[in-house]
């Protein structure tokens, strides 16, 4: 048997396998990024049509993306209903965007470090990768043909960064300069619990193609798979047309259900950031009291992470520092992945929102033990 050429560079998404260790009894996990459970909604489907079991339009029910292109106009985005494309989950449609985009050798710009599941399927597709941070973007110069620009500016995955009205604008010029496609990822926006400027990049970009996405996961409940992009119109088509092939349509029950909590109270959205609030400040109280000397951090404005990098005098084998981790019953991420070349320092990111207080004091408490055995 002779498998496509292409499955010679896939590999196991690595927070996928690590999060097979979350239900094991006690564990502790600041692995994936995992909304709190206390924060999911209580569904009722009762009032539900049956007209939602019935296939349905590959773009998404019509009212949502009312609502949807409504939404995003008050973030700066112009858009039309036409140009919203429903996904089963974000993950779709960085899917359905390197199915358009990605041949073996098309050059790809990324943040370093970047989202490790968007690398997974780009590399999957032959990306070459260019690297570039939100305050250095020389290596993004004309010279160097690149076909796409991945980006995630508010709240970045893993970083948490989020990027300045300067930085924003910067981007947009540099993507216009390159004439190439800017896709902005942004699955965290309302998860924001400090001012700062969330207004997509696409809504400066003048002249390039892009495409914008974002999900209802973190803000709902992933379990429902629900996510959407809007795109500049050239590229609309053709994404509608990959999605037909890849699953004709998404969840038609999931979208009744995520339109129902949109236009209900919003004061649920308020809570979620409120609870989300006080989890980050916990963590970070936690992470000066044990980690202060080990590693240095940017306290999140927003999103689900602290992206910790250790010290200098600090030369530990991150994986295996994760084994002994999981032996004690606590999951983390390791660095390396999230970066598309191996890098010198060690890196972890911890996601603060799934574990109690208690978790966290004991979690954070065990890292620091560790790390000062293997120092």
């Amino acid at each position: 048997m002779q498998l496509s050429r292409r499955t010679e560079r896939l590999s196991a998404s690595p927070i996928r396998e690590l999060l097979k260790s979350i239900n094991r009894p006690g564990i502790i996990s600041f692995a994936g990024g995992l909304p709190a459970s206390d924060s999911f909604p209580d569904l009722d489907i009762s009032g539900v049509s049956k007209e939602v079991l019935q296939y349905g339009a590959s773009e998404g029910e019509s009212e949502l993306r009312v609502r949807i292109a409504d939404d995003l106009k008050m973030r700066g985005l112009q858009v039309k209903p036409e140009q919203v494309l429903v996904l089963s989950g974000s993950q779709q449609g960085i899917d359905l965007v390197a199915k358009l985009m990605i041949d073996q050798g098309t050059s790809v710009a990324v943040e370093a470090p970047s989202y490790l599941a968007a690398l997974q399927v780009f590399s999957l597709f032959g990306a070459q990768y260019i690297t570039y941070n939100a305050q250095d973007l020389s290596a993004l110069h004309t010279s160097h043909p690149v076909q796409m620009l991945y980006t995630i500016p508010t709240f970045q995955n893993p970083t948490g960064h989020c990027y300045s009205e300067a930085e924003r604008l910067a981007l947009a010029e540099r993507a216009d300069a390159l004439n190439c496609v800017l896709f902005e990822d942004d699955p965290y926006r309302d998860l924001a619990y400090d001012t700062c400027d969330r207004t997509p990049v696409c809504a400066y970009v003048e002249r390039t193609s892009w495409i914008y996405q974002s999900s209802f996961s973190k803000t709902f409940a992933p379990g429902l798979r629900l996510g959407y992009l809007v795109c500049s119109e050239d590229l609309y088509e053709k994404l509608v047309w990959l999605k037909q092939a890849a699953d004709l349509h998404s969840n038609r029950l999931s979208q009744t259900l995520v339109l129902t909590m949109l236009n209900a109270d919003s004061q649920r959205l308020e809570q979620v950031v409120d609870s989300y609030r006080i989890k980050r400040d916990q963590f970070q109280q936690q992470l000066r009291q044990n980690m202060s000397s080990h590693a240095t951090w940017e306290e999140p404005t927003g999103g689900l992470f602290f992206w910790l990098q250790l010290k200098r005098d600090l030369q530990i084998n991150m994986d295996n520092l994760l084994q002994q981790a999981l032996a004690r019953n606590v999951a983390f991420m390791p660095g390396a992945p999230f970066f598309t070349t191996p890098v010198a320092r060690s890196f972890m990111r911890l996601n603060f929102s799934h574990a109690s207080n208690s978790q966290m004091q004991e979690g954070i408490s065990i890292l620091a033990e560790l790390i000062d055995a293997a120092d």
